[in-house]
């Protein structure tokens, strides 16, 4: 019973628990978005979907154009609304540290300096 309460209690399940929970209730706002979005441009366009759209016979080609305009307004959505934004706020909070791996050129030239002082002796 110990294991399992370690297991439950781990931090790691609980913060995937609540990325889990709260995405799903990201995922029902952007669809709820994305559906107004479809209705204006169906109210624009004329057509709220492209389900009923059957050229030359093919049957799936219409709701695949449905779901392709609901991918890509999802996309942008979440491109503008949550990584844009985020990385703004990251770059404000965390202004850009130099790497670490980075080594300045007159570092590295003082170390060859002593490296060949060193051989010398």
């Amino acid at each position: 019973m110990k294991g399992f309460q370690d297991f439950v209690l781990r931090g790691n399940l609980v913060e995937l628990a609540v990325a889990f929970i709260i995405g799903l209730a990201f995922a029902a706002v952007v669809t709820a978005f994305t559906e107004v979005i479809i209705e204006i441009l169906a109210k624009a366009g004329g057509a709220p979907s492209f389900d009923d759209w059957r050229p030359g016979g093919l049957d799936s080609v219409g709701p695949f154009l449905t779901a392709l305009v609901a991918f890509v307004i999802m996309a942008l959505v979440v491109y503008f609304f949550v990584v844009t934004p985020y990385e703004a706020a990251k770059k404000r909070l965390y202004p850009a540290q130099p790497d670490a791996d980075t080594v300045d050129p007159n570092t590295e030239l003082l170390t060859e300096i002593r490296d060949e002082l060193r051989a010398r002796r």
